[in-house]
């Protein structure tokens, strides 16, 4: 069955993988780059659009990384974090998002004299005003934080202690990411070390830049869910054929469910997948794996989740596909248990698939 575009707007969906400094309004990024006199490619939000996609495409990371020296270049106040934090869970809610988790990294935004607590408190501010905001606009969203360390700088075990203390105020889970190639998991063994003694969720990009090694390393240090994974494939001989066989790493995310946080789109611009009809991430589903439908970046690839799910669609995905995947999401997300069953009883009211 073919869905219409407002049909797939209708689905209710759960983001676990969507990065705040990624997901800017262009008009709030000219704007705000107005008032502190930061120099923008273009100041009409078409064009300025369409340049951002045109650098995520070019196959070139340099050109993809530049977008976010001009997102991140006004998100270093407590007010602009805020805003743009309000704005993304707006935006989300109206594309039927019904739980979200933003991920940020901290450290990238104290170079306007913020304290990382400052951070953290200005973004929950602003998903708590763009909760309220869009339930009086009739959508009923969720959203969570989820606190990123840079792989190439050495602030993790900070930013591990950052996450533990807001977990019961706002913060869901830990991340690492930026450079994955050449910046292994394993390399912050004490941040990793003190969240595993909390107790507390952590996701890992991971088989994305680089191979099914990392995702190994990614298991190794206690990762719930996979940032990505789409390369995971690597590790299983025959892939795509009718007797594939697993290696300890695949076996690994398929027999525990681990979470594959793949953003169709995105892994295209990375050269993760070659094309969204020839994404690892379908045969992967095919496998048994807990494959997820996420955004990554939806300034810098041009997506939202409602065109990642017509994207698939055009793919072969049926509705029941999107169902699965989405049903995934929401048993894979960092809530407590009870909420996460609450979650997925929503996705299976909104669905309206009887199991």
């Amino acid at each position: 069955m073919t869905l219409t575009p407002d049909e797939i707007l209708a689905l209710p969906k759960v983001l676990l993988h969507d990065h705040l400094d990624g997901g800017l309004r262009t008009s709030t990024l000219i704007e705000l780059a107005g008032e502190i006199g930061h120099e923008l490619p273009s100041t009409d939000p078409v064009e300025l659009a369409a340049i951002f996609r045109a650098q995520a495409e070019s196959g070139d990371l340099v050109r993809y990384l530049e977008v976010f020296a001009h997102t991140t270049a006004v998100m270093q106040t407590a007010p602009n974090l805020s805003r743009i934090a309000r704005e993304a869970v707006l935006d989300l809610a109206a594309d039927g998002v019904i739980y979200a988790e933003l991920r940020y990294a901290p450290e990238q935004h104290v170079a306007g004299g913020l304290g990382l607590q400052d951070v953290v408190e200005a973004v929950q501010a602003g998903i708590e005003d763009g909760v309220a905001a869009a339930l009086e606009a009739g959508y009923a969203i969720r959203a969570g934080a989820l606190l990123c360390a840079m792989r190439h700088l050495d602030r993790s075990e900070e930013i591990a202690a950052l996450a533990i203390v807001n977990r019961d105020r706002c913060c869901v889970g830990f991340d690492i990411a930026g450079p994955e190639d050449g910046f292994p998991p394993t390399r912050f063994g004490p941040a990793f070390v003190a969240l595993r003694a909390a107790h507390f969720p952590v996701t890992v990009h991971a088989g994305e830049a680089a191979g099914a090694e990392s995702v190994g390393d990614a298991l190794f240090v206690g990762a719930r869910r996979i940032g990505h994974g789409v390369r995971i494939h690597e590790d299983i001989e025959g892939f795509g054929t009718e007797e594939p066989v697993l290696g300890l790493i695949a076996r690994h995310a398929l027999d525990q469910q681990i979470p594959l946080e793949c953003s169709p789109t995105s892994n295209v611009h990375t050269a993760a997948a070659p094309s969204i009809a020839e994404h690892p991430m379908h045969e992967l589903r095919n496998l048994g794996f807990a494959v997820t439908v996420n955004t990554d970046n939806r300034l810098v690839s041009g997506v939202s989740m409602s065109s990642e799910f017509a994207a698939l669609v055009d793919a072969g995905w049926t509705v029941e596909d999107l169902f699965e995947a989405t049903l995934t999401a929401a048993w894979g997300s960092f809530l407590p248990y009870a909420e996460r069953a609450d979650l997925a009883e929503l996705v299976i009211e909104g669905y309206g698939i009887d199991l």
